[in-house]
């Protein structure tokens, strides 16, 4: 059977142990709706609740809440255990809460999450070994960090990791010490980017922390700094440490920086591939004038919109080569550019390196 996640907006005064008497009521009567409560989560501070729940259905659990207590959950969406225990680090009741009476569990579901990317700032015609075994030795020390801060791997594909933490501090001291890594240079050809941001499991979305991925997602792309962080992370990490600023290796951006980085991130990721996009579009469809766009994708990415958009395709197009599906003319219009011809010049300008060598190199 299916396995789904529903989510509660708590009413004010509504605790711990009164989200436990719930359970226990659905667990009651589950049967009767062909359902097996798994577990739940519990947030009396954000005044939140989240069951996960075995169910024929939507409308079954939808049923059996209205049943059971007439709590009906705001959105219900369906799961994979395996990936909700990587973000969460559990699938049933936590084990001092079991066989007690009541089994009050005061567990928030909110994580914060990472996303570190390792990119390649140039590529070698020579001893390309080198590099990739300093790929295999930072996602040796990426894998470590993220244990060392209580942290979970839940994905890693393409030299990109997306990791849960439950606590902020945790998440950037993690972050931190990958950055560290770096600074390390075992190889300079490649560069980290670290996006953080922080979230609750189910939204608007139809994925499992889908809001909070792309977010994180989206801050390590654009961010000219080493690492960035939402403004929520920023507020929450002062908050766990007494207001202690946070550190200095650290980027935040504030609210309204951050609405237009999604804004940017969501316009580019529809329409990259078309070759006719201009920065005229992207000024209409976000609402800038050409200077006041300039100078905001300055100030936050480093970097103007043509060029911003040229490196996002570079990007897209050096994971395409490395998949080997496709030759490079085919690459070079999947990635938006006029022609082969243009692409291969970018692309030798932005790696060193022409698409043809390197692909020699792969074979």
């Amino acid at each position: 059977m299916p396995i789904y996640m529903d989510f509660h907006d708590l009413p004010d005064g509504v605790t711990a142990a009164h989200v436990a008497e719930m359970h226990q009521e659905d667990l009651k009567i589950e049967h009767k709706y062909n359902c097996r409560g798994l577990t739940y989560w519990c947030d009396e501070r954000r005044q939140t609740a989240f069951c996960l729940m075995e169910a024929p259905n939507e409308q079954a659990v939808i049923d059996l809440h209205k049943k059971a207590h007439g709590a009906i959950p705001q959105r219900i969406i369906e799961v994979n255990e395996t990936i909700v225990e990587s973000f969460l680090g559990r699938i049933e009741d936590p084990e001092k809460s079991k066989n007690t009476k009541l089994n009050i569990i005061n567990d928030p579901a909110f994580r914060t999450l990472m996303v570190v990317t390792l990119r390649k700032k140039t590529l070698r015609e020579t001893a390309f070994e080198t590099l990739n075994a300093a790929i295999r030795g930072y996602h040796k020390s990426i894998t470590n960090s993220a244990s060392n801060y209580n942290g979970r791997i839940v994905k890693e594909k393409s030299n990109t990791y997306l990791m849960s933490f439950d606590s902020v501090t945790n998440a950037i001291q993690s972050a931190i010490q990958i950055q560290e890594l770096h600074n390390g240079v075992i190889t300079p050809d490649l560069e980290f980017k670290i996006g953080i941001s922080a979230g609750i499991p189910v939204t608007a979305k139809d994925n499992i922390f889908e809001e909070t991925i792309k977010r994180a997602t989206y801050l390590s792309i654009v961010t000219k700094e080493k690492i960035c962080v939402s403004n929520e992370v920023k507020d929450l990490y002062e908050s766990e440490n007494q207001n202690y600023a946070i550190p200095n290796q650290i980027c935040s951006l504030n609210s309204q920086e951050e609405k237009f980085v999604v804004e940017l991130m969501e316009f580019t990721a529809t329409n990259w591939t078309y070759s006719n996009i201009t920065v005229s579009d992207f000024q209409e469809n976000l609402g800038y004038s050409k200077s006041n766009m300039y100078r905001t994708m300055i100030a936050i990415l480093g970097k103007s919109p043509n060029s911003f958009l040229k490196d996002y395709r570079l990007n897209k197009a050096l994971q395409l080569l490395d998949k080997q599906n496709s030759n490079i003319s085919e690459i070079a219009y999947r990635t938006g550019f006029s022609s082969p011809a243009y692409f291969s010049k970018c692309f030798n300008e932005k790696y060193s390196i022409l698409p043809s060598k390197y692909v020699k190199q792969l074979a």
